[in-house]
């Protein structure tokens, strides 16, 4: 009932869509929900006790002015001693009532803080994430370095397992935020960061650039794919893999478009000599849910427009317009679209 209560009362404040910081996926984020609300309903209690206290006031001096009305201006009166103890004994009560508060609120913060440094630390999966102007280039360093992936813009986690990600920026200050698991961490070139977590709850769940990046820093999300153990090692095992082979013609003239183009120049894509490391790598593109910093559906239209100008849709980003003639667009998406 509780957590019901809670829930309907965050999509009140939210206004719209759903509040991931208010509804934890992990033992992280609960924490820091828990702090939220505490910290929510200590300060609505000072608020309620402050409109009270005005409503007071403002009865209490018209109540003089009717008394006072038609009398002229009232004559000074010498202090009363009795009135004056009680302003004074108010004034310490309310001094030591805000104290308190915030004593209360320190000691929850900083409680908060060490259970999140305590998060479980042992054999955790390494996932190494690299914020870019505008996007997030995600590699799985988990075992041996022959086995080892990336990907980009979108993070396959395991139900139940501890994490790491291991932070860093490749160009300027990034801030790596998923609400709905911890909070937020900076990115700073030349400086290593790292987070741990756990997610509990299969799901899909959105984060962002938390810190100004640039003139596309809006257009900067990242999506965390939390599934169970079985399916998420399914789908590593098919991350490490190849790009598929080509089943036909159109593939295979896409596959010529591509490492004939400026394209390989910038991406990489494993088991062809493209080996590009400047933009994301495009093995497995279409096992994607989104492109372009997880801006647009990775849909065959969404794909087209941004590989012919992709400043149409993100203004300064480093991957210039493609001038490619129209057999040559369809072949090359048909290529892209079957890297699954």
């Amino acid at each position: 009932m509780k957590r019901a209560a809670r829930a309907a009362l965050a999509l009140a404040l939210a206004g719209c869509g759903r509040p991931a910081a208010l509804d934890p996926a992990g033992p992280q984020a609960a924490r820091i929900a828990d702090l939220w609300w505490l910290s929510f309903a200590v300060v609505a209690a000072v608020y309620a006790a402050v409109l009270v206290a005005l409503a007071l006031a403002v009865a209490r001096g018209r109540r003089a002015r009717r008394e006072s009305a038609g009398d002229g201006p009232p004559a000074p009166r010498p202090p009363d001693p009795a009135r004056t103890r009680r302003i004074a004994l108010v004034i310490g009560a309310a001094s030591a009532a805000s104290a308190a508060v915030l004593l209360v609120l320190l000691v929850a913060s900083v409680r908060t803080g060490r259970a999140i440094a305590r998060a479980e630390r042992e054999h955790p999966l390494v996932v190494e994430v690299t914020g870019r102007q505008w996007w997030w280039s995600v590699r799985y360093a988990d075992g041996r370095a022959s086995e080892w992936f990336e990907t980009a813009n979108e993070i396959h986690l395991p139900v139940g397992r501890s994490i790491r990600l291991a932070l860093s920026a490749g160009d300027v200050i990034h801030g790596f935020w998923v609400p709905a698991l911890h909070g937020k961490r900076d990115l700073i070139p030349g400086r290593a960061n790292e987070l741990f977590l756990r997610v509990e709850r299969p799901g899909t769940y959105v984060g962002r650039c938390a810190e100004f990046c640039g003139h596309q820093h809006a257009k900067m999300q990242i999506l965390v794919v939390a599934e169970a153990p079985e399916a998420f090692e399914a789908w590593r095992a098919r991350q490490r893999g190849p790009a598929r082979e080509p089943r036909n013609e159109a593939e295979r003239r896409g596959r010529e478009v591509f490492l004939s183009s400026s394209c390989p120049l910038c991406h990489a894509i494993r088991g062809t000599s493209a080996g590009g490391q400047a933009g994301p790598d495009l093995t497995h593109l279409a096992s994607r849910a989104r492109i372009a910093g997880n801006w647009l559906p990775n849909a065959p239209g969404h794909l087209a427009g941004w590989v012919l100008d992709s400043q149409a849709v993100k203004p300064g980003n480093r991957m210039p317009p493609n001038l490619l003639p129209g057999p040559d667009v369809q072949a090359l998406l048909a290529y892209l679209r079957s890297l699954e």
